[in-house]
């Protein structure tokens, strides 16, 4: 037996006055209706009705019944036209997982406008250096970067491209000297990113590099090592240009783009998409792509070049 159906029919006898009038507003018949209202006592195994051939009443059970129905059904409705409406009106709460340096840099920004136009939705913005299990960890939208991406049952938006630099203080170079090739990095102390998403064989970019002399794991860190003059580092383009513009750091081989990647927004699946994770990622592909752009545009300014005069 339907119990929620049995309730609803139970409700609609006692708003019409009548099986009669319930199975007509229903496209029942009497006796369907009827048979439904007694399923329904016989499970509860309680009388909610007392029936004679003029009037329904209702016993004290079924008052107290009648009630717990109506709030009942008005929530399962209130939820099923939550359900419905998910796609259409941005609400919630948003889940979403960012590069750390791309989410410190951009992102956290870009949620403060979203969150503007689309007040109802709440966003949950994890900083990581891991992709992680979408399903397993609860993300709606996950924002990373790769060459390629691996083949998956997930949907990936293409957000933009890219790369990374190599930068030092000015402090470092004036002491050590301004590399002009990629050979003249024998001569230099490395900074290295311990990342998993950015470990990548750099010496077919660059050849063979010399030791490292420090390494940490969130760009942000490398860059304040970088900055108090402990050696030469490779910073992705969205973390290096705060620094490149601010002159605390500058730009080392300005013709090399290492490490090109895109940036991509992946989310669960495109059918029923819901309506906050479909205006996030809108969202994005219309925002970041100029942020991208700026970074790009100031990386390839000569004043920020180690060799500008």
């Amino acid at each position: 037996m339907d119990t929620l159906h049995s309730m609803r029919v139970f409700v609609r006898v006692i708003d019409c006055g009548s099986f009669t009038a319930a199975a007509q507003a229903l496209d029942l018949s009497t006796a369907q209706v009827s048979r439904l209202v007694s399923e329904l006592e016989q499970q509860l195994q309680a009388r909610l009705l007392h029936r004679t051939t003029r009037r329904l009443a209702l016993t004290e059970v079924g008052e107290r019944y009648l009630q717990r129905c109506r709030q009942i059904l008005g929530e399962v409705d209130e939820a099923a036209a939550e359900a419905r409406g998910a796609h259409l009106n941005p609400s919630g709460r948003l889940r979403v997982q960012s590069m750390t340096g791309l989410g410190l840099q951009h992102l956290t920004g870009l949620i403060a406008r979203y969150s503007e136009r689309y007040p109802q939705v709440v966003v949950d913005l994890t900083l990581s250096q891991r992709n992680p299990d979408m399903l397993e960890d609860g993300q709606d939208v996950v924002i990373t970067f790769a060459r390629e991406l691996p083949d998956s049952q997930m949907v990936a938006q293409l957000l933009g491209p890219m790369f990374s630099v190599l930068c030092a203080s000015p402090a470092y170079l004036a002491q050590h000297g301004v590399p002009r090739q990629p050979a003249d990095l024998q001569n230099h102390r490395m900074l290295r990113l311990l990342d998993p998403l950015y470990q990548d064989a750099v010496d077919s970019e660059l050849g063979e590099l010399p030791a490292e002399c420090f390494q940490v794991n969130v760009a942000e860190s490398l860059v304040r090592a970088a900055q108090a003059g402990m050696g030469v580092c490779l910073l992705p383009s969205f973390v290096a240009g705060p620094s490149l513009r601010d002159g605390s750091l500058l730009r080392l081989l300005p013709e090399r783009r290492l490490r090109q990647r895109s940036i991509y927004a992946i989310y669960p699946s495109r059918r029923f998409l819901d309506a906050k994770i479909r205006t996030w990622v809108d969202f994005l592909k219309a925002e970041l792509p100029p942020l991208l752009a700026a970074d790009e545009a100031l990386l390839e300014d000569s004043r920020c070049w180690a060799d500008a005069d």
